[in-house]
């Protein structure tokens, strides 16, 4: 076991550097094609989660100048008012609108939800994009975990709830999470809130990312003749100045995912730059793990309090 985490690690480590990197995108970049980001989106209803700032910013940005309705999701009522009015002004889109609500509230989620189903339009596009890393374990008010809160209930739990206003933009539907290269370094686990050991918030953060990428395996099964696809992916190494990424060429392939056409994707898939990725690296042991995913749906359902 020891010897396994090790190789993760390292593995981890090499890939990461060789891929993640800016450099990494920089040398991704020479396949791109220019065209695929012109595709327009007019009218279509897009919704990204954690979206006032960093990689969500640049996503909603990205949509609303394709000529999307964007709806960032916002926990900051005040910081989330700034991002929408400087989307507006930098895109000439009008059509951006907040909506407030803590990711890690199962309750407020619900709010949210219902709010979005009281207008009676249909949810081309959602990105679950908000995260959270925490190194000290915090509790929710309603007992959960903080990184479980918003990285893995907070996702399920608003996913579900759209999925009927998703169904009502099929054939064209799509729900895009973000997960992170560090759900290489960890299997799957029953112990979702880290409560059966000392608790790591760095690998707490990367057992939450591994769920997420088995969430869309089991979403892209559920669903698959419901014409939602599906889809996770990496932005790499993003946010900070030098080596790593900037926010808008960590939020490129989430942006790409939102614009193609779904013919060209394949639902339950895991991204990177534009492409599909592995979701193992070789030797990790982490493949046999996602077998465990329909106990961790079902315990969710239930922490969730939403039916099936």
């Amino acid at each position: 076991m020891f010897l396994q985490k090790a190789w993760r690690t390292a593995a981890f480590g090499v890939f990461g550097y060789l891929n993640f990197t800016k450099s990494g995108f920089i040398e991704h970049t020479k396949k791109f094609k220019e065209d695929e980001m012109k595709i327009r989106i007019d009218g279509k209803n897009c919704v990204v989660t954690g979206a006032n700032s960093g990689i969500g910013y640049a996503v909603a940005e990205a949509l609303a100048s394709s000529g999307g309705n964007v709806y960032m999701v916002c926990r900051n009522k005040e910081r989330g008012e700034a991002a929408v009015s400087k989307v507006q002004s930098a895109t000439g889109n009008q059509n951006v609108y907040l909506e407030v609500c803590d990711l890690s509230s199962i309750s407020d989620i619900k709010s949210c939800a219902s709010r979005f189903h009281s207008k009676e339009q249909p949810v081309h596009i959602l990105v679950n994009n908000a995260g959270l890393i925490d190194n000290n374990r915090t509790t929710t008010p309603e007992g959960l975990e903080m990184n479980f809160a918003v990285n893995v209930a907070g996702t399920f739990c608003i996913t579900e709830l759209m999925l009927p206003l998703l169904e009502k933009a099929t054939p064209d539907a799509r729900v895009i999470t973000v997960s992170s290269g560090g759900m290489y370094t960890s299997p799957l686990t029953v112990d979702l809130q880290f409560s059966e050991s000392k608790f790591d918030g760095v690998l707490q953060y990367a057992r939450n990312k591994r769920v997420q990428v088995a969430l869309t395996e089991k979403w892209a099964e559920l669903h698959k003749n419901k014409g939602i696809g599906f889809y996770s992916m990496h932005p790499g190494w993003a946010e900070t100045p030098g080596k790593l990424r900037t926010s808008e060429e960590g939020a490129d392939t989430i942006v790409w995912l939102a614009l193609q056409p779904k013919e060209k994707l394949v639902s339950g898939s895991f991204y990177f730059d534009r492409a599909e990725a592995p979701k193992h690296l070789p030797f990790a042991g982490t493949s046999g793990s996602h077998d465990i995913i329909d106990s961790i749906v079902d315990r969710l359902y239930s922490l969730c309090d939403i039916s099936k």
